[in-house]
């Protein structure tokens, strides 16, 4: 990929120039000095947890000193290349990691391959779907925050009427269970209660329909090259098109925020979701329960929500150093288990079972599933521009447009996107 000429060229007149972790592993920035600004996107009971982390941190030792910046997610991704062009950005940032390739390939974040390798890293430990969300350009450039596979949560109470005692299992079961809990009871077409909230447009960080061409061995991007238009696909969007438009499984249309209100409000029993859905319920009194997206035929796979840390370009290879000390330090037993706890999503370093978590079910249900998690186009420079070309496929779709025009309609915008310099 070419880089953002003009970004380079304001990273280069503010002196950020792009600094390798070679020489500057986590047993050589023992006695380094520092002081490091760190912007983050956790606002809630997540962040006070991760500045909890920073200032143990900061306890722990005496060379390297970090301050945290909290902000919206959208604040930070609106203004970090602007701060950093001025020399004024931060030295560690937190962002999700479908946006770390764009900011990587504008040369705004320093390689870590080096670090990876570093046996002092605690990078060995990671779950390793979370690390290869990190690989941009065949190059490692962050390191993983929250890592967590979409799961299907569902309504007990709903359940219980239907005389369902578990969660489907498969794609069969799933499509089954999906019609027995959709009733219409006066007959008019639209059911007062749906089996399933299926969005086929702006779902939850885009993953869900990736999550079901997983399921059944199809893929959006593959080694770099578009790969929407396969049988796999086409026949993936016919089951589920027709469970929604012929079967009344969920409500065509549907977007994210409806869907979480559609779930939340008791109308429909089952929902894709992240670890914040069991608040949502909670709040709702909805009484819920937490399994693994369904598998299908070829593959039991969920796309997987990330957030990654970077350390920005810097002519000063003692404050990259010392960014890879506190990664070090983040990753830690100790420390990854009590941020998983404190944060809700599931741990990091795939040596912390579920039973270690077990104080928080939540955390312990999502745990058992991270085996399933699929990074969402990792390395995919222009991966927003991709899942729009997919967001109007599948809400196209669910509306009665032809499937098979409308994959090869995709295949050809999502390998312009790529191609794209």
């Amino acid at each position: 990929m070419k880089r953002s000429l003009t970004i380079l060229t304001a990273v280069a007149a503010a002196s950020l120039a792009l600094t390798s972790c070679s020489g500057a592993g986590t047993g050589a920035s023992d006695n380094t000095k520092a002081e490091l600004t760190f912007w983050h996107g956790y606002t809630e009971a997540d962040g006070k947890v991760l500045n909890k982390i920073v200032e143990d941190f900061n306890a722990s030792q005496s060379n390297v000193t970090i301050k945290v910046q909290t902000n919206p997610w959208s604040v930070i991704d609106d203004t970090l290349l602007p701060a950093l062009s001025s020399g004024n950005g931060p030295d560690i940032v937190a962002m999700p990691a479908e946006r770390l390739p764009v900011y990587a390939d504008k040369g705004a974040f320093v390689e870590l391959d080096d670090f990876y390798k570093d046996s002092n890293s605690n990078l060995d430990k990671l779950v390793p779907a979370a690390a290869d969300m990190e690989t941009v350009n065949g190059h490692k450039y962050g390191v993983p925050s929250g890592f967590v596979p979409l799961a299907m949560f569902y309504n007990k109470a709903l359940f219980a009427k239907a005389g369902i005692t578990t969660p489907p299992a498969t794609w069969s079961e799933w499509i089954a269970a999906a019609k027995k809990l959709t009733i219409d009871e006066n007959k008019d077409g639209t059911p007062e209660q749906y089996g399933l909230g299926l969005p086929d447009h702006a779902t939850v960080a885009n993953g869900v329909w990736p999550s079901l061409f997983y399921g059944n061995g199809g893929d959006v991007v593959k080694d770099g090259k578009a790969v929407v238009d396969s049988p796999e696909n086409a026949e993936t969007l016919k089951t589920w098109v027709d469970a929604v438009r012929n079967d009344k499984i969920s409500p065509s249309g549907l977007d994210g925020i409806a869907g979480d209100k559609l779930f939340s409000s008791g109308k429909a029993a089952m929902y894709l979701g992240g670890p914040w859905m069991s608040s949502i319920a909670k709040e709702s009194n909805i009484d819920y329960g937490i399994a693994a997206v369904p598998a299908g035929p070829k593959e039991q796979a969920a796309s997987a929500i990330g957030i990654s840390m970077g350390i920005t370009s810097q002519k000063d290879g003692a404050k990259t150093a010392a960014a890879q000390k506190f990664f070090a330090y983040f990753l830690q037993k100790e420390q990854a288990t009590a941020w998983s706890l404190g944060s809700g999503w599931p741990p990091l370093r795939s040596d912390i079972p579920a039973s270690a978590v077990a104080s928080n079910p939540v955390v312990e249900a999502l745990t058992k599933q991270s085996e399933f998690g699929r990074p969402l186009l990792p390395g995919v420079v222009n991966s927003t521009d991709v899942l729009t070309a997919v967001d109007k496929l599948t809400q196209r779709a669910v509306a009665g447009e032809n499937i098979k025009n409308l994959l090869a309609e995709t295949q050809t915008s999502v390998q312009k996107v790529l191609d794209t310099k």
